[in-house]
């Protein structure tokens, strides 16, 4: 059980889509970032696949269950049942598709379990009868304020307590570790994730052979987090193939270790050519400060995009620029396929980048900003400007969700 406290972002996110929806809900996320426990506090009714019980009540057929819930009774409202690890189910499409097309005017369905819900979801029967909602760790935006404002992308800045800062960029956003704030838990706790991840959820949730190699690489990328990763190097480290290392990247991806950010280009087709760069998703296990402080940043811009597009706010992407004069800015913001804004990110060097004017002008981006992770807060709306500024990180990332 993953320890929780307060109200996160996604329980404000699920209920506004249950008032105006009648779709189901898939939540989908890293392990141990706290999908169960919110979808709990949320449902009127829990059913697991893992619990023997609910197993034999779901294989019983959508009706014995409908009957169990009592949904013909009249209600105030519908109420909502939560479905987890169902995709464990060899028929969990065909249970789901025949339970919302019969009884879904009666209820709001919730679903939500392990990486593999995520991989299966794609190409199935059920489009159009669900929405996706991605899970983050906890972020600076969210610890300030989990409801959703109306409508609005950014918010204005608040201050996050030193205290609260500190423990987030030490024990990263995963529920627990960030609440406990001891580092004799944070550590042992982050290694046993890895190597879960990298062993059990791999091996059941991959059809990768050479689990072995899978976790040298695992390992390899969890010292290369903020780095640009070269296929065929990591490739002749792992004595395979460029495309079998760059299928194993994107296992990595899949199950929520970390992500890929690729170059942005005006030409799709040029920046699918190009090197990507990894991040971790858990920041607090990188040891450079420099890469844990872009890492950190990654992490918030990533969830940022995702929430939005989940909130119907148009299409996002996370990217980063580079040209072949070797100018670089850590991240862009593409809105509906156009540059919106851009982040460097720097530790404590508050000189601003050349790079981010030469970008803004090139791009077209309303905004470019020279985030410094240790510079103090200030109570402004960066999103005021529109020239090139140098703000503190955690200024920026306030306005984020």
């Amino acid at each position: 059980m993953v320890f929780m406290s307060g109200p996160r972002l996604y329980s404000a996110l699920l209920r506004e889509h249950f008032r105006s929806r009648r779709q189901m809900a898939f939540v989908t996320g890293p392990r141990q970032v706290g999908k169960t426990t919110t979808c709990r506090e949320l449902g009127d009714a829990y059913l697991s696949w893992d619990d023997a019980n609910h197993r034999q009540l779901i294989l019983a057929g959508p009706d014995v269950l409908a009957k169990s819930l009592e949904l013909e009774k009249i209600r105030e409202r519908p109420p909502v049942v939560v479905f987890d690890e169902l995709h464990k189910h060899r028929r969990w499409r065909d249970f789901l598709k025949g339970f919302f097309d019969v009884h879904g005017a009666k209820a709001r369905i919730l679903v939500t379990g392990s990486s593999r819900l995520g991989l299966l979801r794609r190409g199935d029967s059920l489009l159009g009868r669900y929405f996706h909602f991605r899970m983050h760790p906890f972020s600076i935006g969210e610890l300030l304020d989990p409801s959703l404002p109306p409508k609005s992308l950014t918010r204005p800045p608040r201050a996050l307590p030193e205290a609260d800062f500190e423990s987030l960029w030490t024990h990263g956003g995963f529920p627990e570790p960030y609440f406990k704030r001891e580092a004799e838990f944070t550590t042992p706790w982050r290694r046993q994730r890895r190597e879960l991840l990298l062993r059990e959820d791999a091996r059941e949730l991959t059809r990768v052979a050479d689990l072995g190699s899978l976790e040298v690489l695992g390992n390899i990328l969890h010292e290369r987090s903020a780095q640009q990763i070269v296929m065929s190097n990591l490739a002749s480290d792992l004595g395979v193939s460029a495309p079998t290392t760059k299928a194993w990247v994107e296992t990595l991806a899949a199950l929520y270790i970390g992500f890929l950010v690729r170059p942005w280009f005006r030409s799709v087709a040029k920046s699918l050519r190009k090197e990507p760069k990894w991040y971790l998703r858990d920041w607090s296990g990188v040891a450079d400060e420099g890469a844990r402080a872009e890492t950190f940043v990654a992490c918030h811009l990533l969830k940022a995009v995702e929430t939005w597009e989940d909130r119907g706010f148009g299409e996002f992407e996370l990217r980063y620029l580079r040209d072949k004069d070797k100018r670089e800015v850590d991240f862009v913001v593409v809105r509906d396929g156009k540059p919106w804004f851009l982040v460097e990110v720097k530790t404590s060097d508050d000189a601003l980048s050349p790079a981010l004017a030469y970008f803004q002008k090139q791009t077209g981006a309303s905004h470019a900003f020279h985030a410094v992770m240790r510079a103090p807060f200030v109570a402004a709306d960066a999103f005021a400007r529109k020239d090139p500024v140098v703000v503190p990180a955690r200024t920026l990332l306030a306005q984020l969700p």
